[in-house]
């Protein structure tokens, strides 16, 4: 039975779609069937980010049981996705997106559902559906206030929070310290991710950054952090990394007490 993994943000622009295609590819990478569900149902952009415009089936339909989950999976070449139509407008239930990923549990080994940044019913059908959320933030101070929201509703609802994916870091002196955003988030943080503008390169050919450039610092973690979720070691590959793994640095260690705590 696979396990659904929410990515969730309550503030728009802080690449949480991005990063629910860089984790799901980096996931694959390491053999595991992976499935990426557009839980964004009102302002959908994941299809947008892989090339799928206007599915047969969407997810919209699946809510509406007018199309089994299996009919509305777009199959593509590292893992499958379940979009969401950005020309339907009708009202759905997303609280049923549960027992529809439920049906289809079976046929992968994680499932990685794509929030909307609102707090509104999808976000809270896409928590109710994961095992397990990562919240996206980045150093910055109003988006560490709706962190702060996503985290409090997610306590609410009893859903594990396996940590932070602190977005889009430009390593400078105006941005919230590392320790300080995990202060006050009271949450460890799992990746750090550099502001990178091969993210768009990327996004302009339709593909995950870790498979259009793999050796990148983005691509390495969010290999690590894979690595860290499907409980496998991976051995960095680059000499910065391997420097890094003599001397950890924070997300480093997190990592490493989440892969011992979980797998022991």
């Amino acid at each position: 039975m696979g396990v659904c993994i929410g990515i969730f943000s309550l503030k728009g622009g802080v690449g949480k779609t991005t990063a629910v295609v860089s984790l799901g590819s980096a996931i694959a990478s390491f053999g595991k069937k992976v499935l990426l569900v557009d839980g964004n149902i009102s302002s959908p952009n994941l299809g947008l980010h892989l090339e799928i415009v206007e599915p047969e089936f969407s997810l919209q339909d699946v809510l509406e049981q007018k199309a089994n989950p299996s009919q509305a999976v777009c199959k593509l070449e590292k893992f499958d996705v379940l979009p969401a139509s950005i020309f339907r407008e009708q009202k759905v239930n997303p609280f049923f997106l549960k027992q529809k990923l439920h049906h289809i549990k079976k046929n992968y080994d994680y499932i990685i559902i794509d929030s909307s940044p609102s707090l509104g019913d999808e976000t809270l059908g896409a928590m109710i559906a994961s095992d397990e959320i990562l919240i996206v933030t980045t150093p910055d101070h109003p988006t560490l206030s709706t962190t702060l929201k996503a985290i409090k509703l997610a306590k609410q609802r009893e859903t594990p929070i396996s940590g932070i994916i602190l977005n889009k870091v430009h390593k400078r002196k105006f941005e919230i310290p590392q320790e300080h955003v995990e202060i006050t988030l009271d949450t460890p943080i799992m990746a750090v991710v550099p502001h990178d503008i091969r993210f768009l390169k990327s996004l302009s050919k339709f593909k995950p950054l870790p498979e259009v450039h793999p050796s990148s610092e983005a691509s390495e973690e969010y290999k690590k952090l894979a690595a860290t979720l499907i409980g496998q070691k991976y051995k960095p590959v680059r000499l910065r990394n391997v420097i890094r793994w003599v001397s950890p640095r924070k997300q480093d260690i997190n990592r490493e007490i989440f892969y011992q705590s979980v797998f022991g």
